[in-house]
């Protein structure tokens, strides 16, 4: 059973960076595609990120060239770096995980976007909150 355990969340003043970490257990590294979303209060979940199995990313335009998805094989880890942090980014963050075949998760966000609806395992959620 695939597990995502989060931390790193905290409140940041605009401009500044911050760095979340989801550890993964239980689940197999070439079978998997990684995505953040996130959540501010009144909207839908968003995807802002995607690390398909084969190694190749999908950032979300409102993060993209900010923001970096990584996944640390060694510890079962995966990050997203936060940079240049504005207070539209405040929101609930959440990392997620869907069985996909290496490469076919990126085909699905190319021809569909970032959906919620595939990805069946996710992390408790943290909370970030960027002030002025």
């Amino acid at each position: 059973q695939v597990q995502l355990v989060q931390s790193g969340g905290d409140s940041v003043q605009f401009g500044g960076s911050l760095t979340l970490t989801c550890e993964m257990t239980g689940y197999s590294a070439n079978t998997y595609c990684m995505a953040w979303f996130r959540q501010a209060p009144g909207k839908q979940r968003e995807g802002i990120a995607i690390l398909d199995s084969d190694g190749r990313k999908i950032y979300a335009d409102a993060v993209k060239g900010r923001f970096t998805i990584a996944q640390d094989t060694a510890d079962n880890t995966l990050s997203l770096q936060m940079n240049s942090l504005k207070s539209e980014d405040t929101a609930m963050y959440y990392c997620a995980a869907g069985v996909f075949l290496p490469g076919r998760c990126i085909a699905t966000v190319q021809a569909f976007g970032i959906m919620r609806e595939n990805f069946g395992f996710w992390g408790q959620g943290t909370q970030v909150t960027v002030s002025s």
